[in-house]
């Protein structure tokens, strides 16, 4: 794994390019080739000359959720809502408040009381290393969420922020913790011009739970939905040898969890805790478009899988001498065959 750099502070992204007088597409993008070995530098807005017609971009349609809530008792506690399990539980992460960000938190609470009268009944931890508990909310969650909640943010961003800057333009389904960034810096005018270039744009949806910065882990399982619209054309996009692109890891690890044994993509619809991880190589997409990882994230991985751990090596140098900025709110990569 990547992890022979440091990530100064000042690389990254505090608050959305908005805040900045800028567009949500007036980041950078960089474009790696695996096959060439090439590393080349561009705005985001120049994506579609960077595709060729009949390409395939997969986006995610999840909607982020409002997913923090402060406990009014213990004071100075916060509760994150990762996932809803299918019992009706939710896993819930609960966090010590620190400005206007959050940090790890080691108490063993049976109950919060939250905003609003709410109750928030956590299960014991099956274990001190676990940090997400399961949890029962006295009410339906997402509508107390959208009532009560704010957008998950980490000490890296300046001031709250509003839970549309954590939409992406393809956000349809709630149900994610935390944005799938891979897409924020889309536009309705940037995805016309995908279009009109005859790049093709269809959905999965799988909702993220929480990545608290201060982890390097594998994701927990989340739930996905791959439309049998989007399987036919990613298979049928694979037979003509038309490149497949993720929006986002968390495309690549809907996809590949649908691969059937044939190597067709499938409908389907469950939980994934899939991490692609070399010398296995992605059987349903060819390229990647995703955010600029930290060090020893399992995400750099599925980056190596795409790129091979020289070339992506040399990708974060560069990222890092030209002042890419990371996070949610930064700079992306484009990993193409």
């Amino acid at each position: 794994m990547l992890t022979g750099f440091d990530l100064p502070a000042g690389a990254e992204a505090h608050e959305p390019p908005e805040l900045r007088g800028h567009g949500r597409d007036d980041v950078r993008l960089m474009v790696s080739r695996s096959g060439t070995g090439a590393v080349s530098h561009h705005g985001f807005r120049g994506l579609p000359e960077l595709l060729d017609p009949g390409d395939v971009l997969v986006v995610n349609t999840s909607a982020t959720l409002p997913a923090a809530v402060p406990a009014v008792e213990p004071a100075g506690l916060v509760a994150h809502f990762s996932t809803e399990l299918p019992d009706g539980a939710w896993l819930v992460e609960v966090r010590r408040a620190e400005g206007d960000s959050t940090v790890r938190h080691h108490g063993r609470e049976p109950r919060l009381r939250l905003p609003g009268g709410a109750l928030l009944d956590l299960e014991p931890a099956p274990s001190d290393g676990e940090r997400l508990r399961r949890a029962r909310l006295d009410r339906p969650v997402l509508p107390y969420l959208r009532a009560h909640g704010r957008p998950i943010a980490y000490g890296y961003v300046h001031g709250p922020r509003h839970i549309g800057e954590y939409q992406t333009v393809f956000a349809a389904h709630p149900g994610s913790a935390e944005m799938p960034s891979a897409a924020r810096p889309f536009t309705a005018e940037l995805v016309l011009r995908l279009a009109v270039r005859g790049v093709l744009i269809t959905p999965i949806t799988l909702h993220t739970g929480v990545a608290s910065a201060e982890y390097d882990e594998a994701p927990y399982p989340e739930r996905y939905r791959v439309p049998a619209a989007t399987a036919d054309l990613v298979t049928q996009a694979r037979a003509a040898g038309r490149r497949v692109v993720a929006v986002g890891t968390t495309v690549v690890r809907t996809l590949e969890s649908a691969v059937a044994d044939d190597g067709t993509v499938r409908a389907a619809t469950g939980w994934t805790d899939l991490v692609l991880a070399p010398p296995a190589r992605p059987r349903a997409v060819t390229g990647l478009l995703t955010g600029l990882h930290e060090p020893r994230a399992s995400h750099l991985l599925m980056l190596s899988t795409f790129a091979g751990e020289d070339l992506l090596a040399r990708c974060y140098v560069e990222a890092l001498d030209r002042g890419y900025r990371w996070h949610e709110f930064g700079d992306l990569h484009l990993l193409l065959p």
